[in-house]
């Protein structure tokens, strides 16, 4: 087993002291070869390595960052009473809101500013806050982790992927909206021009450039898919994988994927703080949780965590590898399942079932309950003559379908599409269609697909339920 402090020496390229990027390219082949090694081990050698790294982190935290030397102090704990994962229960969560007012107490005093890259997230939650990576490492670790993912469905340095990534590339002047990237192996095709009138000279750049594999948001890779499959375009014959990350897969949208572009479709979950990293495997659709990445915790709306498969828990998650700003304990505001029992694939890493989504991608019916978008029936022909929609909520029990119509959309598609929708909320939604001329993407290039404007939380752990919402009790 590789421990911590542990160097993976090698022989250094050229090409890579050129460019200048050698210490970022060591961050990446010492991480990348640890996991090819703790791939292969044990339950009990993960948890270890688990433990050992928690231990690294908090005394370093305790020593180096004020913020976290004010939490021990307050409960009058040293880093030395947290003896495993589990004895984390001992620390509060770390919220957006406490990153957002905590942020210059959060950076380690015992590294030079210039080791600082300052970061801030899409602000999807509604609460957009910035922290900071470790300059030169960060992205070289997580290019690593990432790598190893999808190792799993072979993908190789040489390949070809067209990537649908919410980028802007080209205008409407010269009508090319891509571009070629990473020595011409990437095509970079952007999300914000595709359109019945350009999406031909997306397909034919697609097919032109015969890509191994295509990675997007599952809403960019669905609007490619849907347009294929309204005009008879069938696959591209040398993808051989869909590489689907940064957004909430749906079942609905992983079917219609993997049957327009006729390969697997491979999902992984992680966020922009880098405390948690999963991905599906070669055997199954099971989220397999990187325990070198980071602690993963489900904690139930009691503020406890849950137990057992099945049970529905918010992510909070501690980070093992950023020491520039380590975020402990951090509520992600995302919700998942867990999973029982062991992949077959043989890793021992932990598994969620299903990644639920954010808390801003449910529907509060009128009882209060959270209604996941994975759980309605939006796999249904009711929606084969809408074009785009989104579902949006600002008052409990009562949902907007916003709709941009197809030519075709009929009078019968519009009640057809009621009942389907109301009979997926349930009695306790109600359903008002409303049409639009279109629906924005987000600033990133998103679309989504639920909007949630109610100022709610998962937790109850304040003593108040959902049903009974004001402006000022959620956290």
């Amino acid at each position: 087993m590789i421990r911590l402090g542990e160097r993976i020496c090698g022989r250094e390229s050229f090409t890579t002291k050129a460019l200048g990027i050698l210490p970022a390219y060591n961050v990446y082949r010492k991480t990348y070869a640890l996991l090819q090694q703790s791939r292969q081990w044990s339950e009990e050698e993960l948890e270890a390595y688990q433990t050992e790294a928690l231990s690294h982190l908090l005394d370093h935290a305790y020593e180096n960052v004020p913020y976290y030397r004010r939490v021990f102090e307050e409960r009058h704990l040293v880093p030395g009473d947290i003896q495993t994962p589990a004895d984390l229960a001992l620390l509060p969560f770390l919220t957006r809101e406490d990153l957002q007012n905590n942020l210059p107490d959060l950076k380690a005093r015992n590294y030079p500013e210039t080791a600082f890259e300052y970061v801030t997230t899409g602000g999807s939650t509604g609460i957009p806050v910035g922290f900071y990576y470790e300059k030169g490492a960060s992205r070289a670790r997580e290019w690593a982790f990432m790598k190893t993912q999808w190792d799993r469905v072979g993908y190789r340095f040489t390949d070809r992927c067209v990537v649908l990534r919410g980028y802007i590339v080209g205008s409407a002047r010269d009508g090319v909206f891509w571009k070629k990237t990473l020595f011409g192996r990437w095509l970079l095709m952007s999300s914000h021009h595709m359109t019945e009138e350009t999406l031909p000279s997306y397909i034919d750049q697609i097919r032109k450039f015969r890509p191994r594999f295509i990675q997007g948001y599952p809403s960019t890779a669905v609007i490619l898919a849907r347009y294929m499959v309204d005009h008879g375009i069938g696959p591209f014959p040398t993808v051989k994988a869909v590489l689907c990350g940064s957004e909430n897969l749906y079942p609905w949208q992983r079917s219609l994927l993997a049957e327009t572009f006729g390969c697997r479709v491979f999902s992984w979950y992680g966020n922009s703080e880098q405390t948690v990293l999963a991905g599906e495997c070669e055997k199954s659709t099971r989220y397999h949780i990187f325990p070198e990445y980071g602690i993963v915790e489900l904690i139930g709306r009691d503020g406890l965590p849950v137990e057992g498969p099945g049970a529905m828990g918010e992510v909070v998650a501690t980070n093992l590898t950023n020491f520039v700003c380590p975020l402990i304990r951090y509520r992600t505001m995302d919700l998942a399942t867990a999973a029982g029992g062991a992949c077959t694939c043989g890793r021992s890493y932990p598994l969620l079932e299903r990644v639920e989504g954010r808390v801003q991608d449910f529907i509060v019916t009128g009882k209060g309950e959270f209604l996941s978008g994975i759980a309605m029936n939006i796999d249904t022909d009711a929606f084969d003559n809408v074009k785009q929609f989104q579902f949006y909520q600002e008052k409990i029990g009562e949902v907007v379908l916003n709709i941009v119509k197809k030519p075709t959309f009929s009078k019968q598609d519009a009640e057809y599409l009621y009942w389907e929708v109301s009979r997926s909320c349930g009695e306790d939604v109600v359903i008002t269609i409303r049409y639009v001329d279109d629906i924005p993407l987000t600033p990133r290039g998103k679309h989504r697909y639920f909007v949630q404007d109610l100022p709610i939380c998962f937790s109850e752990r304040k003593g108040v339920k959902v049903e009974h919402v004001s402006s000022d009790i959620f956290t």
